[in-house]
């Protein structure tokens, strides 16, 4: 495990700049307005050697606890509670603020040690503030520029004596062989609308109020993975998995702000990132177009799909409303019919244990491989079963099809006049894999190759 250090500070002095300055990538939202971290955001860092976890964290605002930035900042206590250092982070041309000095006389109460970082030290506008930090009583401020990345050697002496003594061991790698490996963390994106309950099905599924909640909607902005381990009721085996939770998505034409084009392109970027997607629905109000939307984008991408309809300890009629969400989906989603449909509360708990059994078995038909011989068995038998039309009485020569790669299934369909092919029959061979080859409802690639023709002229 990797020594972890949380960056504390009021809104807008630059966190978020210094964790992805630390994790080397723009992870973070960033923006000129304050608030626009909510959640906490792990990352890691290294920084001349030195190996750590970064967490970025909510500004830190004294409104009062039942408030959005007063939940906010009791995310910012519980990550504390965890934490090997802190990076007290203040405005050196602002200046040192009341605020600040509420921070510090809360820091100051915690065992955990204090780095002051007096962050837009550069050029003479810090001069001042970088001298009223040391009224603070924390020692030396180290001067930094996140933006610039100034001052990151001065950081590395003040964090060294904390995290070198709880550096981990050096692992020597072993020899990847590119297998899929059932055991391995399962990648698992939640996505919706605004307001369909994410954050509050993640927190319910890890047992704590990890994610900021709330009656107000759009309070996720950043995509925030989380590390945890799912123990499988049906053998009690920990079943690794990494959450993530995304920002809602609405329509674009209802996307008009910078900072919510941001969070849904960083939602997006989640989806890339994810092995398997979890599409939440708002039981209350069914399936809705932009639903449709948001899961073809899914399946574009290649990302295994399910379904979940949340929500559901207070929703009416039912069975009607399965039924019809259904329905919907197999008209709406032809190109993948089937797709995986759970009922789930994540108020009471109900149906997040299928919910998660459902998502690792999605993943390794997602994963799966067919042997060569098995797959042009196959073949020859849907050939057999239904043989390609010869449109214009010109035969369309289907030869042989292989496995070109995984995650998502990839393949390659070798034959002559393959322009010639129509779409019906494409679906006819992708809904035959499907079916009789494991597959599912995942998403599956074909490609057509023809052979050169020597003869052709270009």
């Amino acid at each position: 495990m990797l020594p972890q250090v949380i960056i504390i500070g009021r809104p807008n002095v630059g966190k978020s700049t210094l964790f992805n300055r630390l994790v080397g990538k723009k992870l973070a939202l960033v923006d000129d307005q304050p608030g626009v971290t909510r959640d906490r955001r792990f990352g890691d860092a290294e920084l001349l050697g030195l190996k750590f976890q970064i967490v970025d964290t909510a500004g830190w605002e004294d409104d009062e606890v039942e408030t959005l930035p007063g939940r906010m900042r009791k995310q910012t206590e519980a990550a504390l509670e965890t934490a090997d250092v802190a990076l007290f982070v203040m405005d050196a041309r602002a200046g040192l603020t009341p605020l600040d000095e509420e921070i510090g006389n809360w820091l100051r109460a915690s065992p955990v040690p204090v780095i002051l970082v007096a962050n837009k030290a550069e050029g003479r506008a810090g001069e001042g503030g970088l001298l009223e930090a040391y009224s603070l009583g924390m020692g030396d401020p180290v001067a930094i520029s996140a933006e610039h990345g100034e001052g990151m050697g001065d950081l590395f002496e003040a964090l060294l004596p904390h995290l070198d003594p709880l550096q981990p061991e050096e692992e020597e790698e072993g020899e990847h062989d590119g297998e899929f490996d059932p055991t391995s963390v399962l990648k698992l994106a939640i996505v919706g609308r605004p307001n369909a309950g994410k954050s509050t099905l993640i927190n319910k599924l890890l047992g704590e109020d990890r994610l900021l909640t709330g009656p107000e909607a759009g309070i996720t902005r950043d995509s925030i993975a989380i590390d945890w381990d799912w123990t499988d009721p049906s053998t009690g085996e920990a079943r690794p998995v990494r959450l993530i939770d995304t920002a809602g998505m609405r329509k674009k034409a209802q996307v008009t702000e910078k900072l919510e084009k941001l969070s849904v392109a960083d939602a997006r970027r989640a989806i890339d990132f994810a092995e398997v997607v979890v599409l939440l629905l708002d039981a209350t109000r069914g399936l809705e177009h932009q639903d449709l939307k948001i899961a073809s984008m899914v399946l574009e991408e290649g990302r295994a799909l399910m379904i979940a309809i949340n929500k559901w300890d207070v929703a009416e009629d039912a069975s009607k409303l399965f039924n019809g969400i259904r329905t919907a989906l197999d008209d709406g989603l032809a190109q993948v019919r089937g797709v995986p449909l759970l009922a789930v509360s994540a108020r009471t708990g109900k149906g997040l244990d299928e919910l998660l059994a459902a998502a690792f078995a999605i993943r390794e038909a997602w994963s799966k491989r067919v042997p060569t011989s098995a797959l042009n068995r196959w073949f020859d038998d849907a050939l057999g079963a239904n043989p390609p039309p010869a449109p214009g009485g010109k035969r369309i020569k289907l030869r042989y099809i292989t496995q070109a790669k995984t995650r998502p299934p990839g393949f390659v369909l070798f034959g002559t006049r393959l322009d010639l092919l129509p779409e019906s029959y494409k679906r006819y061979l992708v809904n035959g894999m499907r079916r009789e080859l494991g597959f599912d409802a995942v998403p599956i690639r074909l490609t057509l190759r023809s052979p050169k023709n020597p003869f052709k002229r270009d």
